[in-house]
């Protein structure tokens, strides 16, 4: 019976195809066709896949990629507009929320090289600073990460009390900071600095120490530990 699905199911009917052997047996440009759903009139919805992933490019191919691709990228392909992009952009988005969700688990924290990893493809591409603050646990997991702010905002405008009353909610143990430098320079500018001597300072005297403040630059990070600025 299974040998005559197989006759029945060609490779350009995936919808048939999910059917009888479910979504594992399926390639990404299969998945991504029955979510377009329709092609061109010169090209069918798996057609139409294969082209929206030829935009993914190294290191990140497959669904994954599409993280980098922007809507106007996506819209210069025919027979995707705004609605199919946009589509195609949430995809990409719980792709690599799933992803972080599955790497953040065992891992521990307390490595900067270890946060810095899980970080990097977040916010390398970002072109307007965005500053993170993440609350572990004893054992070094994490328990939230909290935005604190996005866009050009300084540093030196962010509250360290507005930054231990989140750690607090989140009955955080030790805390790490997170930002990234849309010049892909992780080199700590003079109110980076500022900002992480207050907040260590004010860690120390609540218990709630802070670990590192890592800088995000394009696949280099800055650690205050290992520059020892930190001390």
């Amino acid at each position: 019976m299974k040998d005559k699905q197989t006759m029945d199911v060609t490779p350009d009917k995936p919808y048939e195809k999910f059917l009888s052997f479910g979504p594992e047996h399926l390639t990404e440009s299969e998945l991504l066709a029955i979510i377009l759903r329709t092609g061109t009139k010169d090209m069918d919805a798996l057609g139409l896949a294969k082209e929206v992933l030829k935009l993914a490019k190294y290191p990140r191919e497959g669904l994954l990629g599409l993280y980098d691709v922007t809507l106007d990228e996506l819209k210069g392909i025919k027979g995707i507009g705004e609605v199919k992009a946009v589509k195609l952009k949430c995809i990409a988005e719980l792709s690599a929320r799933i992803s972080r969700t599955s790497a953040k688990k065992g891992l521990k924290f307390t490595d900067s090289r270890t946060v810095a990893e899980y970080f990097m493809e977040k916010l390398r591409h970002r072109g307007t600073e965005y500053v993170i603050m993440v609350s572990l646990d004893a054992k070094g997991q994490i328990l939230k990460e909290s935005e604190l702010s996005s866009g050009s905002v300084r540093m030196s405008l962010i509250s360290p009390r507005e930054i231990f009353l989140e750690a607090l909610q989140n009955r955080a143990v030790n805390i790490l900071l997170v930002h990234n430098h849309p010049s892909g320079d992780p080199t700590p500018s003079k109110s980076d600095i500022d900002l992480t001597k207050k907040v260590a300072l004010m860690g120390e005297q609540m218990e709630i120490p802070l670990l590192d403040h890592i800088v995000i630059g394009d696949q280099k990070y800055a650690s205050f530990r290992e520059l020892c600025l930190l001390e």
